[in-house]
């Protein structure tokens, strides 16, 4: 029964702000007196896709950190630049072309896939992508339960900024999901705001941001809540292959403490 904690939308900038806020969420991490198998980070890690603002998020992240307690798991979103994504974040020789990888996290597969267009805000699941999802999926076993991560939510969530510059092409996904029964739930981000609905029949779980939380249209004019503390979740896979889903804010509470 694997347990992924999940955080998205750090937009890291060198500010002491965004610093200080993904700081704080990773240190309550670190604290939970009880192990999470992974931690899933879905896009907009950097805020103009820098090789400093990825050596930042490396250091934060403790991607490269053999003492880290769990293993951090990353995909790109539209504020995220391939190149400089590799070079300093996964220490690989940097490239264009998408940034997917597979893991095995407890019982369960976890697909980090790249849903950035670059030069574009909006997503997309390329030919490229698509083509080594179903690589991937005919390599694993398929009585294993499969989670898609990435960053641009498939369905409208009802807020004119997300709604812009949601994935593209969803009914392509769809017609994925409906012939791969393995794959049990999308975890995205890019919102800023902690939802959940339904895509193609599968639970969709859309993470809250680390920098800001957005306010929706019935919350006020202001788009940008910078005032609320940064958000993450948790997603536990049970032996039904049911996902459930915890949010929680890092607000500086003890990890125990109810938030």
């Amino acid at each position: 029964m694997p347990v992924l904690a999940h955080i998205s939308d750090l937009h890291l900038d060198g500010t002491e702000r965004a610093t200080e806020r993904a700081e704080r969420v990773m240190r309550r991490l670190r604290a939970l007196p009880g192990r999470v198998d992974a931690l899933l980070v879905t896009g907009d890690i950097a805020d103009h896709g820098t090789e400093a603002e990825y050596e930042e998020a490396a250091r934060i992240l403790g991607l490269h950190d053999p003492e880290s307690p769990f293993p951090v798991l990353t995909c790109p979103g539209n504020h995220d630049s391939r190149g400089p994504y590799r070079k300093a974040l996964l220490r690989t020789a940097p490239s264009d072309g998408p940034v997917n990888s597979a893991h095995r996290v407890g019982g369960a597969a976890v697909l980090m896939l790249d849903s950035s267009v670059p030069g574009s805000d909006e997503g997309l699941l390329d030919g490229e992508t698509h083509a080594w999802l179903e690589d991937t999926l005919d390599g694993l076993d398929g009585d294993v339960p499969v989670l898609l991560a990435f960053h641009h939510p498939p369905v409208a969530l009802h807020h004119p900024l997300p709604d812009s510059y949601q994935l593209r092409q969803p009914r392509a996904l769809a017609a994925l999901l409906a012939r791969r029964p393995e794959i049990v739930g999308i975890i995205t981000g890019h919102a800023h705001t902690p939802a959940s609905t339904v895509f193609a029949g599968l639970p969709l779980v859309v993470g809250p941001g680390v920098t800001w939380t957005l306010r929706l249209p019935w919350e006020g004019a202001d788009v940008a809540d910078r005032a609320a503390p940064p958000g993450f979740a948790f997603h536990v896979l049970d032996d039904e292959r049911r996902l459930t889903t915890h949010f929680r804010v890092a607000d500086g509470a003890a990890p125990g403490g109810v938030t």
